[in-house]
């Protein structure tokens, strides 16, 4: 695996896209400027690493446009040490991005197949967040209560298990409705029983498939 200069340089320049867009928070930007994110891209595509939108990684999956992992990272606050359940694992990438700004990343991932490829593949990059293979519609109870929580696949609502295992001033970043577009959200827990809901724009996501998402 090569991080050659011009590799970094595609990385400055998709950096400044997405400044452009609107990104500001500083520790996403720098995160996204130190990941190659070619590593996840099969040498035949790596042109298409750098351009600011969603590739297909197969499991009828993708991996995330630049721009849409940068939003939901900067709408979760990421605190260093904070405890983050990523709900789709998908290729890591976002997970690489929480990790890198200095989260405890715990995944987990509903396609097996996805789940051992990226289990495997992530380490090699010098990023071991703590892999989990189950329905992640139902979040990690186990591991609760979580500092922050975000979803990276389109749910029909938004699950009550992750509100439930929310910190009291937990954060989570969800995108909510059908299977075309859905709205991003950001989630306040206030009180056990007291929210806060703000609501951004329109996005695109692949279905969360599960018993609080999508039925397979």
């Amino acid at each position: 695996m090569e991080d050659s200069y011009k590799h970094k340089g595609m990385r400055r320049s998709l950096v400044r896209v997405l400044k452009e867009k609107g990104i500001t928070n500083q520790q996403v930007l720098d995160a996204i400027g130190k990941i190659p994110r070619h590593y996840f891209f099969d040498n035949a595509l790596v042109g298409h690493a750098y351009q600011d939108k969603a590739f297909p990684i197969g499991e009828g999956q993708t991996i995330s446009q630049p721009y849409t992992v940068a939003f939901q990272s900067e709408k979760l606050e990421v605190q260093p040490g904070d405890k983050v359940l990523e709900v789709g694992t998908g290729s890591g990438y976002q997970a690489s991005v929480l990790m890198e700004m200095g989260a405890e990343v715990h995944t987990i991932e509903y396609n097996k197949n996805l789940y051992e490829r990226t289990r495997k593949f992530l380490p090699k990059m010098g990023y071991s967040p703590k892999f989990y293979f189950g329905d992640g519609s139902q979040g990690l109870p186990k591991q609760a209560p979580f500092d922050k929580i975000i979803v990276t696949a389109g749910a029909p609502s938004v699950p009550t298990a992750l509100i439930n295992q929310l910190k009291i001033d937990g954060i989570l970043i969800i995108p909510v409705g059908d299977s075309q577009k859905q709205k991003m959200l950001r989630i306040i827990k206030k009180e056990d029983k007291k929210i806060k809901k703000e609501t951004f724009d329109y996005f695109s996501f692949v279905p969360l498939l599960g018993e609080q998402g999508w039925k397979n």
